[in-house]
Parts: C-alpha cells; structure tokens; sequence
C-alpha cells in the first residue's frame, strides 16, 4: 500500500515523499521512495506504481533497475562458467574503482562509457589499451539484459565506441616490428645464464628465452606445456588456450616444432607435469628486469615471437607452414612478414643452443 509524508524543505515550501511497499505473506518484499513537489503527483505516481508491481514480473524488473554496473560485472565474473582470462577478470575489477560502476544500470548512456574512456585515458592509458577495456566492458552489457534483466543498454555501448574512436580515446594497436639483434640477445643469454649459474631454482631463462624464438610461442603458452602435450616423434606440441581474436579458453592448437626448438625441450628435466613450471608473471617480470640492468631499450618478451615468425620467413618457408608453427588462423594475420624475402637463418652458428642444451650448461 502507497502513503504520502508531507514534509518541509529549508526555504518553508512542502515536499510530498510517497512511499510504496509490497508485502508478502507478510514480509516486505519490496520498497521505493519518491519526492514531488505536489501531492497530486505523488499520488498519481503511487498508483501507476503499484500497478506496474502488481504485473507479472514487475518486482523483478523493479529491483534489476535498482543493480549497479559493479553489481553486474561481479556476477559475470562469479557465474561465468567458462575461465576467464585473467586479462579480462583485472580489467573488469579496475573498472569497479570508476564512479560509473556506482551507478544503477538503467541510468548509464553513452555519456558516460565515453567519460569512463576519458577518465583511462587521462590517467595515461594508450588508444589500444582503453579500447580492450571497453571490448571487456561490452561482454556485460551483451548478457545483462537477456541473461538477468540488467538495464544495460547495448546501443549505449555502440554509441561509445564510435565517439570514443572520433575522440581519439580508442584505437588499434599499432604492429610492433622490433626485433632483438644478435648483440642484444648474446647479452641477455650470458646475463641468464649467469644468474643460473647464482641461483639454479630460478626460471631458466636461458633456455626460454631461445625456445621462444624457435617455437614462436607467447610467454602465458610456455607456461602452460605440458611434457603430455609433446609429441616428438611428429614435432609438435598441443598448445592449450592459444590465444585468438574470439575465445581463448578452450582453443586447443597443434602447432609444429622446428628442431631447436625440441632440443631445448629435451633438455628440460623433467620434475613437473609441465616442461617450464614457471608462471607468466615470473617469465615477463625477469626479462623485463634483464633488459632494464642491460640498457636494451624498448624490447619486449613478445618480440621474439615476432623475431622467431620473421625467422622462418627468412628461411624460406611459404605462410602455410609458418602457420603450422605460430598457430596463426587467419593467414590474413601473416602478411605483415610478406615483404621479407628469404635472406639465410639469423641463428645459423649461433652458439648458444649448443650451450643451453648441453647436459652440463654451468660448466659449459
């Protein structure tokens, strides 16, 4: 049942604050609030309100009126059957610490989705990093509605899209074409090596660091293979999860192994279900750090992938079976090695495989 409370505001004029209740078996099931500055409205709102309530469903569409974004992005984290990566999950959570997870779901346009991409990009955020979170943010508004009756609007995201793009907030990641010279990469395996030589339960960078380059593999999927998953006798490993423009969890991809890239892996001992028991985290964090005692500028781990790609373009292999290795689906995403000819191996000589694979490589 609706009533009215007749109150009054600071300057001595009344406000009429109606209020209706739906009960249950005797318990309050439901509640709102509303203040008009005429009774006659707070009246007429009461009773569309209370017809609207009645309705089927209208209790439920009430209260799912009422969810803050931060409230839908903690039940797609919480219910999503599928893992999520963990990309998306941190993306989704830093989010939360924006005032538009604050507001009710009904209540964001695309005013303020652009505000959000305003608010990464002033906080020193590049074009390509606000556009992955807005893509990570769409994946709410795309099941809010349908899946739990969220107000989310999808046209709102749409529309934030485009201005975001006008703006300049948003953008595509520009293709990296740094490669590690040889100067570069001798530096770094002798420092890796060295710190083997200090601390042998460390990461063995020496070895991942070349087996990156010869399997063109990214650094999350070295973490990840499993001595189950080799296949010696055909060259090929199963790369679990790889990395793909739609769906990564459960996009499993054999992928050829070039012969360096097998001696490496037999020269792992074999103390875990995976070949290199070492997280993501680890691997990034000590190349990183490797780079930076070095004075090597501007290079990255995911630069020896593309180091190993151009490799086997060098070497005379056509995209097909360059393919087979990077596990690149599309072959669309190969021709930006299209203009490498066939020059010779970078790595023909290079004495460090001998010595990583070596059965002692302190001594070595």
């Amino acid at each position: 049942m609706g009533t009215i409370i007749t109150r009054k505001r600071k300057n001595g004029a009344a406000s009429y604050m109606a209020r209706v209740v739906i009960k249950e078996n005797k318990k309050i099931i439901h509640r709102e609030f509303k203040t008009f500055d005429r009774r006659a409205a707070a009246t007429a709102w009461i009773s569309r309100r209370e017809t609207e309530l009645r309705a089927p469903g209208g209790i439920k569409r009430a209260q799912a009126a009422r969810v803050t974004l931060a409230d839908a992005i903690d039940r797609l984290i919480a219910e999503s059957r599928k893992a999520m990566g963990r990309t998306k999950t941190q993306v989704l959570k830093a989010i939360k610490e924006y005032p538009i997870a604050g507001k009710q779901c009904d209540k964001i346009d695309s005013g303020d989705i652009v505000g959000l991409a305003q608010a990464l990009a002033d906080g020193g955020r590049l074009p390509q990093t606000v556009e992955n979170y807005l893509s990570h943010l769409s994946a709410v508004f795309a099941i809010a509605r349908p899946a739990w009756g969220y107000a989310l609007d999808q046209q709102a995201m749409a529309d934030a899209f485009t201005v975001a793009r006008r703006l300049g907030l948003t953008g595509k990641s520009r293709e990296r074409d740094r490669r590690p010279t040889l100067d570069e990469l001798n530096r770094v395996m002798r420092h890796f090596l060295d710190r083997s030589t200090r601390r042998p339960n460390s990461a063995p960078m020496h070895k991942i660091v070349p087996f990156a380059i010869f399997s063109t593999r990214r650094q999350e999927e070295i973490s990840r293979i499993a001595w189950a998953d080799f296949e010696p006798e055909h060259a090929r490993v199963l790369v679990r999860d790889m990395k793909n423009p739609g769906d990564k969890i459960g996009n499993h991809v054999w992928c050829d192994l070039p012969e360096p890239a097998i001696r490496i892996i037999n020269s792992m001992p074999r103390t875990d279900e995976r070949i290199f028991p070492y997280s993501t985290d680890a691997i990034g964090a000590a190349f990183t750090r490797a780079c930076a005692t070095l004075g090597i500028d501007d290079l990255r781990f995911h630069d020896l992938r593309h180091d190993g790609v151009s490799r086997l373009f060098e070497i005379g292999l056509n995209i097909p079976k360059v393919a087979s290795v990077s596990g690149h689906r599309s072959w669309q995403s190969l021709k930006r090695y299209t203009h490498l000819r066939q020059t010779g191996d970078k790595y023909a000589g290079w004495p460090w495989l001998e010595i990583v694979t070596a059965a002692d490589v302190a001594g070595s």
